[in-house]
């Protein structure tokens, strides 16, 4: 009321105008208040709306972070990225008959191959496909076609090139991601006997045994036999160790490291899927005869390697110790050692041509077996560099001591 009795006591027309103004503005000015509280409290909740779905795209980003994407599928939906392959042959075209469909095969032999070793190499390929193996075949000497008159030539996998060894052609043929649908991988050479060695009865013993590396004994009244541990023992299953109490290099009860204890050679390897893995990072690309790899193959061993590494000795192969790559005449090796080489040069001695090629052959096998000192040194001096510079990689064997006496 009195704000009435203020304006009856203001008769002036221009005053009670100037009135009417400031109260419109004063109205006005409420109202935009109330509007932009509204609107900014909307905003709020915008804008919160807009920090929650924030909240659940990094949510969402942190979740698509921790799964394992090959390098260079990044722009692939997860779901068709096909991460692994085999060695299985597929047909040009129609589906696979199931009824006559042959039972995939869970284990791969893979031999270094040359022509003149053919009768050899045929005997363990029959008897490993005949035990639903892949088998891959590597051909150094190049020659390919003359083993299509073999029944099995057109179900084995053939990869040639010239002068290249076994160790070469696994580090380029035999990745893990080819050979993952593998149980067993055996890369073994092309001289070896198998009339003693069944494939299946083999591997039952090696998965009961829990070896994840490991070799057939070597019958060592027909065999080259280079290091003791692979020699056969006639009453033994599976051995892990040998002794040797005299001379240099021995080996007693309580030594912990190869060549004592986990420790196989390098002529017929097998390894568990999980084992051949790691071995196959621990090939050097440009060493590719593979020496000084055995001394360090207890590391892929999965475990303990006095326990995981092993000798078979009811399954045993003979080692002929036929030299293949750089020096070999009629299927022998050219050396001193050999009692057929007088003979054989004194033979040659009347052609200047073939006696330059025996001499020649000589060479080359002496500077092959040269190259293989000389990459084996190569190896001990990258394994110790990079023992030194990995200030993450914890040897597992290092607080072993080691009871063997040089």
């Amino acid at each position: 009321m009195k704000s009435f009795n203020f304006v009856s006591l203001m008769p002036d027309p221009k005053a009670r105008l100037y009135l009417c103004s400031l109260f419109v503005t004063a109205s006005l000015i409420c109202c935009v208040y109330v509007i932009g509280t509204a609107f900014l409290a909307k905003d709020d909740i915008i804008f919160s709306g807009f920090g929650m779905n924030d909240t659940q795209h990094d949510a969402q980003v942190d979740k698509c972070k921790e799964k394992c994407r090959p390098l260079g599928s990044e722009a692939l939906p997860d779901g068709i990225v096909s991460r692994t392959s085999n060695l299985e042959m597929r047909p040009l075209w129609g589906k696979i008959n199931e009824k006559t469909k042959v039972k995939h095969s869970v284990n791969l032999l893979a031999i270094p191959v040359g022509i003149k070793q053919k009768e050899l190499v045929n005997q363990m390929v029959e008897k490993f496909l005949g035990n639903n193996f892949v088998v891959m075949l590597f051909h150094y000497d190049g020659i390919v076609d003359e083993w299509n008159d073999l029944d099995w030539s057109g179900r084995v996998i053939h990869v040639a090139a010239t002068n290249q060894t076994k160790w070469w052609f696994a580090k380029r043929f035999l990745h893990p991601d080819i050979v993952s649908e593998y149980d067993y991988i055996f890369l073994w050479d092309e001289d070896l006997g198998v009339e003693n060695f069944h494939p299946g009865r083999y591997l039952s013993i090696v998965k009961e045994e829990d070896l994840e590396i490991s070799q057939p004994a070597l019958d060592a009244a027909k065999s080259k036999v280079h290091h003791q541990i692979t020699a056969r023992r006639r009453k033994s299953r599976v051995h892990r160790r040998f002794f040797k109490f005299k001379g240099g290099g021995r080996c007693f009860s309580n030594s912990t490291a190869p060549p004592c204890v986990g420790w196989v050679e390098m002529m017929a390897p097998v390894f568990s899927r999980a084992a051949w893995r790691c071995a196959w990072y621990m090939i050097q690309n440009d060493l590719i005869h593979g020496w000084g790899l055995d001394m360090q193959l207890g590391y892929c061993a999965q475990g303990d390697r006095t326990r995981k590494v092993g000798v078979v000795d009811s399954e045993y192969i003979v080692h002929m110790g036929l030299p293949t790559l750089g020096g070999v005449l009629g299927g022998h090796k050219l050396t001193d050692e050999s009692p057929e080489s007088s003979t054989q040069t004194e033979n040659l001695a009347g052609s200047d041509t073939l006696a330059t090629s025996v001499l020649n052959e000589f060479d080359n096998r002496s500077a092959v077996r040269r190259q293989s000192y000389i990459e084996m040194r190569i190896f001990r001096r990258r394994w110790n560099k990079a023992v030194k510079a990995d200030q993450c990689w914890v040897d597992p064997y290092n607080n072993q001591v080691e009871q063997t006496v040089h």
